[in-house]
């Protein structure tokens, strides 16, 4: 889901896709859940040509599966177009705060993920978060990668969900899952 540039402390909750219509408008990919979310954020930062710079939402509506907003100074097709594809972005302290069990998925990319149970304490390394992703049926799932020391080179699909996730650790960048080494 959400990304984010150390450097500046952005987090990253969407992208522009592509203009709508001819008054400036543009279509926006949020991965905030849900989607709508992402409009809860009077100012955006757009990273363009490598630069993060500010633009007001002015307006914004359901459209499709996605949304469509109109931001201050945009207003005709090709200044919507030049936007196509750029990312969004907020700074990371105008997140909410979350309850303490709770993780905004960017920061659980690249933790390493170990296989704990009852017989083995100290866990198995089976990987490194690469991306979550929701499966569609309301299920978060964290993709895995092989790295140094994990127990084999096979990438990984684990459900994130709490009877598979025992702990998260931000602190030590680990969390502790029941999940059989040989799926």
């Amino acid at each position: 889901m959400a990304g984010q540039n150390a450097a500046q402390d952005i987090t990253i909750l969407g992208k522009v896709t592509t203009a709508f219509g001819i008054k400036g408008w543009v279509k926006v990919y949020s991965y905030t859940d849900p989607m709508t979310n992402i409009l809860q954020y009077p100012v955006w930062l757009l990273n363009i040509g490598g630069q993060w710079k500010e633009y007001k939402l002015r307006d914004s509506r359901p459209q499709g599966k996605g949304l469509a907003a109109a931001l201050e100074g945009i207003k005709d097709r090709d200044q919507a177009l030049a936007l196509s594809q750029v990312e969004i972005g907020i700074p990371t302290s105008d997140l909410p705060e979350l309850e303490e069990d709770e993780h905004y998925w960017f920061q659980l990319e690249g933790l390493k993920v170990f296989h704990v149970s009852d017989e083995n304490t100290d866990g198995q390394l089976l990987g490194q978060v690469t991306e979550l992703f929701d499966s569609g049926g309301g299920n978060q799932v964290m993709k895995l990668k092989p790295c140094e020391g994990s127990v084999d080179k096979q990438q990984r699909m684990i459900p994130f969900v709490d009877a598979i996730v025992l702990d998260v650790d931000l602190d030590a960048g680990e969390i502790q899952v029941d999940w059989d080494p040989g799926f």
